[in-house]
């Protein structure tokens, strides 16, 4: 199955559809863009068909989401390196760690959960985009990074509809 996220005229949000339903989703404060001209740091979320790898979530703020994905346990030294000089550039890492990332366990609840998208990681090309993720939705659909974000009960329907091999699209309209 192929979930679709789709630009609006908002230009940082947009809509999924899910189980027979259109529901928000948050994008890329710069937009929707061609793949080929995504660049680390240009807030936009690249154009494609990304394979859906595996889920993260905080055991201190939930169980286990009920999915056929493979699931895994953050804990408080995960990060994700998003430094296009670092040999684990776009990987998961662990904390400390001297070069530019992204933690994982955040104050806020956004990485709560965590799906983590096949974009630049087969190899990662340094420079061509890290850290793409599905995650959840801050309050008001406030623009992401470059990723896709969905309220949580919207994340977890997603996730108990998806299977191994399912994978996620973001399109411009």
């Amino acid at each position: 199955m192929i979930f679709t996220a789709t630009a609006d005229s908002s230009l940082s949000g947009g809509w999924m559809e899910l189980s027979g339903r259109r529901v928000r989703c948050a994008l890329g404060r710069s937009g929707v863009k061609p793949a080929k001209d995504k660049r680390e740091g240009d807030l936009a979320s690249p154009a494609g068909i990304w394979p859906i790898r595996r889920v993260f979530y905080r055991p201190d703020r939930g169980g286990a989401p009920k999915t056929a994905l493979p699931v895994v346990a953050m804990s408080p030294d995960d990060g994700w390196c998003d430094d296009p000089h670092d040999a684990a550039y776009n990987r998961l890492v662990k904390l400390p760690r001297a070069t530019s990332h992204e933690n994982l366990w955040r104050d806020d609840h956004v990485y709560d959960l965590v799906v983590i998208l096949g974009h630049n990681d087969d190899p990662p090309e340094p420079g061509m985009g890290s850290a793409i993720f599905l995650h959840l939705a801050r309050e008001g659909y406030t623009p992401t990074e470059g990723c896709v974000a969905l309220a949580r009960p919207d994340m977890e329907a997603l996730l108990a509809a998806a299977r191994p091999g399912d994978a996620l699209e973001i399109r411009a309209r």
